[in-house]
């Protein structure tokens, strides 16, 4: 998991925002492209600026999934046999919701550029305010478990750059057991979302030159798509060096594994766009956007289906990592076919013209309407907010609450731990969201204004 922003941002720093009447930059290219509040149901499209709050809930909704599966694991309960453990065992399908999150929110400034032909977002902007929004709370939490509990390293100025720049998960021969340095082990997702943000200038300028060869929207949009899916088939592929001629466990914490889930959020922002761009005013791109938004049951009850499969053997064991080339390549599968049906009907929604319906009224269980209640819901809405300290923050303070309880690797109760686990990991989330990430990000807004839009201070 990776703080993916809150908002479709443009990666630039500079407000995706829309023109004086509501129209997306460069929505007027071709086609009908009314404004997002254009009140004609036949004509509403995705949302595609702004805040978005339902994949803000989304963004919640994983950081509690994620924090239950490593809980869980600890205590032994996920790898209890039986349907309850299967099911706890999934959890970790929270993984995949961040990477497609990341690629829906930060793929759509250079798609939009790709179906329009013209320029995308400058990279270094971009690329630096990936930087301050990741690494300095990071930093926080990855020197915390260092000095508690990676004591005997401490001398090593090679350990210390590993951890400190996420490249940990490339030492192939590590001198820690699992994923990570203890403590820090669920920060290999952390890693590969540091990969992806590094190389998507690079992805999607291949995929702009490869839609350039169209010559409308419509055929640009399709080449994008094919590309997109290309991705995935290479993340299939990259389970052939990872498996032969010997297994090789630690690729599964590189980005070439995961490249299919960022592709399938990267594809969701191409069609929210391209439903803007489509001629006419009821093309099959808009109709899909319509009839995708408006079933979030159908979409949520698909997915519910792969998290089922995932709780069973036929995507490998319960640990990260395990199994064979097969059941990786059904577990691969699985994690892209979960989290598109869990994101997409948020994606291509149409932006919110009204308060939430409270979940308690009838209205809410209306025409799909219980998925924005619950999503925009003030309580998914504040861990949103405080989503990334929940991520950095739960294994130093679960390891630390077992210390004090005296429970052994495997043993214990699941709530014992569930309910302190998340008060503490919640305070701390809290503290480092208002002390470190808004003070980062306040500081990088006043750097980025006076120093990469009107260039270096002398």
């Amino acid at each position: 998991m990776a703080p993916t922003p809150s908002a479709p941002e443009d990666p630039t720093g500079a407000s995706t925002g829309s023109t004086s009447d509501g129209t997306p930059p460069g929505a007027s290219a071709a086609g009908v492209r009314p404004s997002p509040r254009t009140p004609d149901p036949a004509l509403v499209l995705p949302q595609v600026d702004g805040r978005h709050e339902t994949l803000d809930g989304i963004r919640a909704m994983a950081a509690l999934m994620v924090l239950v599966f490593h809980v869980a694991t600890e205590t032994g309960d996920s790898l209890a046999p039986g349907v309850l453990g299967g099911l706890l065992s999934a959890f970790d399908l929270a993984v995949p919701l961040f990477f497609t999150l990341s690629g829906v929110l930060l793929y759509r400034p250079w798609a939009r550029a790709a179906l329009d032909g013209t320029r995308g977002p400058r990279a270094r902007p971009y690329l630096w305010r990936r930087v301050v929004r990741v690494f300095p709370a990071y930093w926080v939490v990855a020197v915390t478990a260092l000095l508690v509990y990676s004591r005997e390293e401490l001398g090593s100025p090679a350990y210390w750059l590993q951890v400190l720049t996420l490249a940990f998960p490339f030492d192939t021969d590590p001198p820690w057991v699992g994923t990570g340095p203890y403590g820090l082990g669920q920060m290999w997702s952390l890693s590969v979302e540091v990969s992806f943000y590094l190389l998507l200038p690079l992805f999607a300028l291949l995929l702009a030159l490869w839609a350039r060869g169209g010559k409308t929207v419509d055929a640009r949009g399709r080449r994008l798509l094919t590309g997109l899916v290309l991705m995935g088939v290479l993340a299939l592929a990259a389970l052939v060096p990872q498996f032969h001629p010997e297994p090789r466990e630690y690729m599964h914490a590189w980005l070439p594994r995961a490249l299919g889930l960022f592709a399938a959020g990267m594809a969701l922002a191409v069609l929210s766009e391209w439903a803007w761009r489509e001629p006419g005013t009821d093309g099959p791109v808009r109709r899909f956007c319509r009839t995708v938004a408006a079933s979030p049951g159908v979409c949520w009850l698909l997915a519910g289906g792969f998290l089922a499969l995932t709780a069973t053997d036929a995507t490998g064991g319960r640990f990260i990592g395990s199994g064979d080339i097969w059941t990786s390549a059904a577990a691969s599968l699985t994690g892209v076919g979960f989290a598109f049906f869990v994101v997409a009907p948020a994606a291509l929604a149409p932006r919110p013209t009204a308060p939430p319906v409270p979940l308690r009224q009838a209205a809410a269980w209306q025409e799909g309407r219980w998925l924005e209640s619950l999503l925009r819901h003030r309580v998914s809405q504040f861990l949103a907010r405080i989503s990334y300290g929940v991520f950095l923050w739960q294994f130093v303070v679960l390891y630390l609450w077992r210390d004090f309880t005296g429970q052994e690797i495997f043993t214990g109760s699941f709530w014992l731990d569930m309910v302190p686990v998340t008060v503490g990991t919640v305070l701390l989330a809290v503290a480092t969201f208002h002390w470190v990430e808004e003070p980062s990000r306040r500081w990088s807004r006043r750097f980025s204004g006076a120093g990469l839009r009107n260039g270096p201070r002398r």
